[in-house]
């Protein structure tokens, strides 16, 4: 505790007196300042008991005492100590009304009471108290350091916690909460997302300070990493602002929780150049030399039925979705493989698993957002997503291929993410919209387009009816209602045009298809 002005009543060799503002003695004492001023307001900082004799002061004016007094108060002045036997032989009666009606505490000073032993004697209590807040820093810093080696970041958030007389949490890349203390607590962080997704945008290290006296209570925010993009966040919850001792604390858990971020980043890339190794292994066929290689990293990721995710996209956006992957799998406590490779993420997560949902839901985001209308210029490196239909390590390759696939449809429809189970559960028809097709089909068409224009016949729509039968004649001339000979003479006309023979089921398939994508125009 810094000193008090009942603190310093209370000293035996300095023999103080009160004689106002008795119910205000427990407020603290930044210093001791001698002044003789009749003003010497501009020179205090607040805090201070300001000691006197009054040797330029009219004491005994009561309008003048008034002002006086009321401008120290005015000052943040927490105490005045005025020195009897020197100037006057005891405290004028104008300066004791004045400092009773502002609620000053006015405290008298014999004479054989130097003001020297007075300053000497709130020094030494500001030293001391220092001296305890450093000492107990000190414990604090051991205290967390021992718990962050012995029982990781949720005792470290722990020994905070108790530290502070408060709460801690702490927050992943994502700004999602990983863990409290006390478990209490975890609804009160989960409150602080979105103060934390604003603290993640500044560069680190950052802080900002959240609530006050009208709240429940007073969170401080500090991000955690030494990158541009800070890799978690702390909160730290009390009643009231931090004092010195807890401010160590707080400190030594920020530089202890930082250097765990970076030794997990480390960690995270040779684990990412493992998984990479182990991605090769599986897309060659060799997924036992695959497990052999990942061992216990991946758990039995490699053994049950995984989803292959493929991705394009600018860094920013790429990176926000391994963070949103690799956060859902941490928070669900599934192991997830993820690999990088330049503009281009491979993913391995397991089939239903939270990596892949959010994954999905990433995605979904990303297309709301291209939706809107400030964004209808999008970037060509925006996200692109393919996702694969549920797989096993003997068929890794496939699944690669299918993520594949999937995210070119995905870019050729303008889509953000296309699932293969999609392209295989719908029809092909929505595919033959694309501008390769249709210049394929007018090409093929366009010669008996050009006779039928002529009024020469219409062998467009008899070619169309009689695919649309299968080849049979009566059923074809039927739904044409011409005679089945007038039918037959116009499939002859279409093989001589085109070159063709309709006996052939290949060039049936590549007529009926391209009739198709005129049709769809």
């Amino acid at each position: 505790m810094p000193p008090t002005l009942a603190s310093l009543v209370h000293h035996s060799a300095l023999k103080l007196t009160v004689r106002a503002g008795e119910d205000r003695l427990d407020v603290p004492v930044r210093w001791a300042h001698v002044s003789e001023l009749a003003d010497p307001v501009p020179y205090m900082e607040g805090g201070e008991l300001l000691l006197i004799t009054a040797l330029k002061l009219d004491a005994e004016d009561p309008e003048a005492m008034r002002k006086y007094v009321k401008r120290l108060v005015g000052a943040g002045v927490v105490g005045l100590g005025f020195a009897v036997g020197v100037n006057y032989d005891e405290i004028p009666k104008a300066l004791v009304d004045a400092a009773e009606r502002e609620g000053l505490p006015l405290l008298e000073v014999p004479r054989r009471t130097p003001f020297l032993a007075i300053s000497k004697a709130v020094s030494a209590a500001i030293a001391a108290d220092q001296y305890r807040a450093v000492t107990a820093g000190f414990a604090a810093q051991r205290e967390l350091t021992r718990q962050a080696l012995n029982a990781g970041p949720e005792g470290l958030l722990t020994a905070l916690a108790a530290q502070v007389d408060g709460w801690a949490a702490l927050y992943d890349a994502s700004g999602a909460v990983v863990a409290t203390a006390p478990e209490w607590a975890g609804r009160r962080a989960a409150r602080l997302t979105a103060e934390v997704e604003r603290l993640r945008e500044r560069p680190a290290p950052a802080s900002s300070v959240v609530g006050g006296p009208d709240n429940e209570d007073r969170v401080e925010l500090h991000s955690l990493g030494t990158g541009r993009r800070p890799r978690a966040a702390l909160a730290v919850g009390t009643a009231s602002a931090l004092g010195t001792a807890e401010r160590y604390a707080v400190h030594s858990a920020i530089a202890l929780l930082t250097l765990t971020t970076e030794r997990s980043r480390s960690l995270h890339a040779a684990e990412q150049r493992v998984g990479a190794a182990v991605l090769r292994m599986l897309l060659a066929g060799q997924p036992d030399h695959a497990r052999g290689v990942a061992g216990d990293l991946y758990g039995g990721l490699l053994d049950a039925p995984f989803r292959m995710i493929v991705a394009d996209a600018g860094g920013e956006l790429l990176a926000g979705l391994t963070e949103a992957v690799e956060s859902a799998a941490a928070r669900s406590g599934e192991a997830v493989l993820v690999v990088p490779e330049g503009e281009r993420l491979v993913v391995l997560a397991a089939d239903g698993g939270a990596a892949v949902a959010a994954t999905v839901e990433y995605a979904a985001a990303r297309e709301a957002a291209r939706a809107a209308p400030d964004q209808a210029d999008a970037a060509d490196d925006d996200l692109v997503v393919g996702l694969s239909a549920p797989s096993g390590p003997i068929a890794a390759a496939a699944a690669y291929k299918q993520a594949e696939q999937a995210l070119s449809v995905a870019r050729r429809r303008g889509r953000v993410l296309v699932e293969h189970d999609q392209l295989a559960s719908g029809s092909v028809l929505p595919l033959l919209a694309d501008d390769a097709v249709k210049a394929f089909a007018d090409g093929l068409l366009r010669p008996l387009y050009e006779h039928d224009a002529t009024g020469r016949g219409d062998l467009v729509a008899s070619l169309r009816a009689w695919l649309s039968r299968h080849g049979q004649w009566d059923a074809a001339a039927a739904d044409l209602g011409v005679h089945r000979h007038t039918l037959r003479y116009r499939m002859r006309r279409v093989e001589e045009i085109l070159g063709r023979s309709l006996d052939d089921p290949d060039v049936r398939m590549e007529l009926w298809l391209a009739l198709k994508a005129t049709s769809a125009e």
